[in-house]
């Protein structure tokens, strides 16, 4: 076994080196907004149905306290996809149905993480978009998909709480 000294590398590394370099206010010390929505869904929804959930800016940086909730959705194998969007008659980024989440089981009533890997846990909106090398500086949609089933017996409740600062 040994002893280690480590330092954090978002913010910590820039704060420990000389000359010092301060974190984007969205990393370190940012305010905090969130977002909630609610929406139902129906027993007639079919796959590929989208559900507009938020509106944020590109600049946003999404946290991991922000999760996904919603009722038992009907017995099928339907999933949720989070994905990030242009707004209608915008085209600044490639769409990404899946950008943020695949594959939320709506089957069984929970709530769940609303972005899958914990590493991309307060990068910026934009990043999420595959390709996406720069920030377009436009408010981006986030939208569900709905995948793999249609909800035949199910209908219920979806809310998502989006916690996020921005730089």
């Amino acid at each position: 076994m040994a002893v280690v000294t480590s330092t954090g590398s978002r913010i910590m590394t820039g704060l420990d080196s000389t000359p010092r370099v301060l974190a984007d206010p969205g990393e370190g010390g940012g305010k905090v907004h969130v977002w909630v929505e609610t929406l139902e869904t129906g027993a007639a929804d079919s796959t590929t149905s989208t559900y507009l959930v938020a509106r944020l800016p590109s600049n946003a940086r999404i946290l991991g306290q922000s999760s996904i909730a919603h009722d038992a959705l009907g017995a099928t194998t339907a999933t949720f996809d989070i994905g990030v969007y242009n707004l209608s008659g915008k085209s600044v980024i490639t769409d990404d149905d899946d950008a943020i989440n695949a594959g939320i089981v709506c089957s069984t009533a929970g709530t769940k993480a609303f972005i899958a890997d914990a590493a991309n846990w307060g990068l910026p909106l934009w990043d999420f978009v595959n390709g996406q090398t720069t920030d377009p500086k436009t408010d981006l949609d986030i939208k569900l998909v709905l995948n793999d089933a249609h909800l035949s017996s199910g209908s219920g409740t979806v809310t998502v709480e989006i916690y996020y600062t921005v730089d």
